[in-house]
């Protein structure tokens, strides 16, 4: 079935599409955000926390399962396959980071996090985000490859690396 604004979105050229997609990253960034700081104005960091977890849970296996389709990823694509499904997350475009695939590893660092930048610029306490981070990264890569595993270098409130805001390690359990 052919989605109704397909119309539409035909009408625009490639960068106006790359735009829109910008766009609704950050759409979707701020949605996630808004809900957040709702919960956690009103039940506080601990249960918005639970409810960030429960989230992230689900939606970083959907996420994972509709781009691993999208590339045309096999079933078990290893390092490389999780490579090139990073950089399409919904998120991918927003924050400044870097993947390194070295040595039967893969590290993905952050450099520049819109979420913490956001926090600071609102003169909010960062976003402790290391439990729920564990939970998104591992569930995306064991999505991905179900041998894939995953370590947390540096996030906040544990942070190892001050050269990036958070920084994970995965590695190919054969």
């Amino acid at each position: 079935m052919t989605p109704k604004n397909y119309d539409t979105l035909n009408s625009f050229t490639k960068d106006e599409l790359i735009d829109l997609i910008g766009i609704y990253s950050k759409n979707w960034l701020a949605m996630d955000g808004v809900w957040f700081q709702s919960v956690e104005r009103k039940f506080g960091m601990d249960e918005a926390m639970f409810h960030d977890a429960e989230a992230w849970k689900r939606f970083t296996v959907i996420e994972a399962r509709r781009i691993k389709e999208f590339l045309g990823l096999p079933e078990q694509a290893g390092l490389e396959g999780l490579a090139r499904a990073l950089p399409l997350r919904f998120y991918g475009n927003l924050n400044r980071d870097e993947i390194i695939l070295e040595g039967g590893t893969l590290t993905y660092r952050v450099l520049e996090c819109r979420v913490q930048a956001a926090r600071q610029r609102k003169q909010m306490p960062l976003h402790p985000c290391r439990p729920v981070g564990l939970i998104e990264y591992a569930g995306f890569a064991k999505t991905i490859d179900s041998r894939i595993t995953c370590e947390c270098l540096s996030c906040y409130p544990e942070i190892r690396d001050n050269a990036c805001t958070c920084s994970w390690l995965f590695r190919l359990d054969e």
